[in-house]
């Protein structure tokens, strides 16, 4: 239970440099970075860099499909193993936590702890709250029928409804709760610049929140649906493509993260035609993508913490580790390996993850080489993981 990493380059999720250093890990727990540690079993990182492990905050476990009834009709346990293996995928690529915005309950995080299935560290909030008719509800113009399941969205509508959603959500265990506040890619109906609920149904979901020492998600797009959801509580703000310099100096003035997801629509705008993305979708995503890098250009201008999400759906699950060079495309990669380790960490406020420091989990990427010199390595090179101080 003890491991020195020895002879390293630690980038420790914060610095603007790398530095030449061992680190020493005890029960899981990075517990000294520098000096001696004696009676340990000794990795040789000669030529190599340690990070943190990477954090994805806009992950999801359930979204097997692009088509979101597809998804609400399969069976449980069909999704409960497609969902292992996105997970277990994940931390293949280093990402060694994960926040699932749309889904989650407490049986998969059980067999995660109990290590019944491989996976990183899982922070959900059960389905993502959406109005009737909007991003969250799977129904077109010509169809009326049951989501069922209710995997991934549930569509509760009023005040009242949505308190007692919240309130199931964390007796469930959720990390946070996720409401739709604008129009979606994905979804029919919806035009993906009109906010989503009232002011009223969102105070009641961030009040309920807030009360339980935890936050809401908004998945947003428009000036006008970040506005909405940030004026009335809401702290994470998911895609926020169309973000504009106002919005971006409120995002700044009430503390609120951005999360930007630009894998997703570089990917759904390459592949979706093949795999049979709605013409309705297509167009929506040719909306929201051009946009999505100067969103991020504004975000940063205004003071706002950036994280790192990636929100793909079905296969394009593979595309995970492209986010990090689309991103880092617009920033360079010490932004977005802050953005990923550091500044999502305090997203989820965790701040024993994010980090090389001792007290934090002994969860590392070990890169082979310098990701600053050769970004490139992030998303194309050769990988250890380590999970809560374990070769994975």
């Amino acid at each position: 239970m003890r491991m020195s990493i020895v002879n390293a380059t630690v980038f420790d999720g914060v610095s603007d440099d790398l530095h030449d250093e061992s680190v020493h890990i005890e029960d899981g727990r990075i517990v000294q970075v520098g000096g001696a540690f004696e009676d340990a079993r000794v990795l040789d990182a000669r030529g190599k860099t340690v990070l943190p492990g990477l954090i994805d905050a806009h992950f999801h476990a359930y979204g097997i499909d692009l088509d979101l009834v597809a998804i609400e009709s399969r069976s449980p346990s069909y999704l409960a193993y497609s969902g292992a293996r996105r997970l277990v995928n994940a931390l293949k690529r280093g990402f060694t936590t994960v926040r699932d915005v749309a889904g989650g309950d407490p049986g998969i995080t059980g067999a995660l702890a109990e290590g019944l299935i491989p996976g990183p560290r899982y922070l959900y909030t059960g389905p993502a709250l959406s109005q009737t008719g909007g991003h969250g509800d799977p129904r077109g113009t010509d169809s009326d029928f049951c989501g069922c399941h209710e995997f991934m969205n549930e569509v509760v509508d009023g005040v009242d409804a949505l308190r007692q959603a919240v309130r199931d959500r964390f007796r469930r265990g959720a990390h946070a709760i996720k409401i739709m506040a604008s129009g979606g890619v994905v979804s029919l109906t919806d035009p993906i610049r009109v906010p989503q609920y009232s002011p009223e149904e969102i105070r009641a979901v961030t009040d309920e929140a807030a009360r339980r020492g935890s936050y809401v998600a908004a998945h947003a797009y428009s000036p006008e649906a970040i506005r909405h959801a940030v004026e009335n509580g809401v702290r994470s703000v998911e895609h926020g493509n169309l973000l504009d310099a106002d919005t971006a100096a409120l995002l700044a003035e009430h503390d609120a993260f951005l999360v930007p997801t630009l894998a997703a629509y570089d990917a759904m705008d390459r592949r979706g035609a093949e795999l049979g993305m709605p013409a309705v979708s297509q167009a929506k995503n040719r909306e929201v993508l051009a946009s999505g890098r100067a969103a991020v250009e504004l975000a940063r201008a205004a003071g706002v913490r950036i994280g790192f999400g990636t929100d793909l759906m079905g296969v394009l699950e593979d595309e995970q580790l492209a986010g990090l060079r689309l991103q880092a495309e617009v920033e360079g990669p010490l932004a977005v390996l802050r953005s990923a380790t550091s500044v999502n960490a305090a997203l989820l406020r965790r701040p024993d993850l994010g980090r090389v420091a001792a007290g934090c989990a002994a969860d590392l990427l070990i890169l082979d080489g310098d990701p600053f010199t050769d970004p490139a390595l992030l998303w194309s090179g050769a990988r250890t993981v380590v999970q809560a101080g374990v070769v994975v």
